[in-house]
């Protein structure tokens, strides 16, 4: 039996060209395997969650990482990173810096409940979508590495925006003050 040369083989493999039914049939392979892959591994986590709270894994890229600790340096406090749901697990009353990495779906709801249980003094940086009703206090990056930069005041949000686009503003009230305050609430 004449073994034959893998050289040969190979060469002869290089320069087929598949047909119709060969490409018909890689075609149909890959989608069978891409929807196999979603089935089982992504879909499962998709049933439970209602569509409107679903939230895409879209990682920051570095800048964006770098923007929001930029606007959170020199900031006391306990910090925590909303990015993998909409928060309804986290008590946010002891937390004065929030960095926020949702879908623009879920941030209504989520701009709700960081104003009823966020503490006077608290920030929020928003990265890739700015929360839809509040008034940034500091704007920092461009396109998808843009954030935003909310802060929690006596009154209720900081309504000031007198700023310049890449450049943070100072909390305007003490980030370790107490949560309750004679005359002030959170909104």
């Amino acid at each position: 039996m004449e073994q034959d040369d893998p050289t040969e083989e190979l060469t002869e493999l290089r320069e087929r060209r598949l047909g119709a039914l060969e490409l018909l049939q890689v075609a149909a392979g890959s989608g069978l395997t891409a929807y196999a892959v979603w089935a089982l591994l992504l879909q499962p986590g998709f049933r439970r969650v209602p569509l409107r709270l679903q939230v895409p894994y879209v990682g920051a890229s570095a800048q964006q990482v770098e923007n929001v600790l930029s606007l959170m340096r020199g900031r006391p406090g306990r910090m925590v990173d909303l990015g993998s749901g909409d928060g309804r697990i986290v008590s946010l009353r002891d937390c004065y810096n929030v960095s926020v990495f949702l879908a623009p779906s879920v941030l209504p709801m989520l701009e709700t409940k960081l104003q009823a249980e966020l503490p006077m003094g608290a920030r929020v940086v928003s990265g890739r979508f700015p929360l839809p009703t509040w008034e940034p206090v500091a704007v920092m990056g461009e396109g998808l590495d843009r954030v935003w930069a909310y802060d929690i005041r006596c009154d209720g949000l900081s309504r000031e925006a007198a700023f310049s686009p890449g450049t943070p503003i100072q909390a305007a009230v003490d980030p370790g003050a107490p949560a309750a305050q004679p005359g002030c609430q959170t909104q």
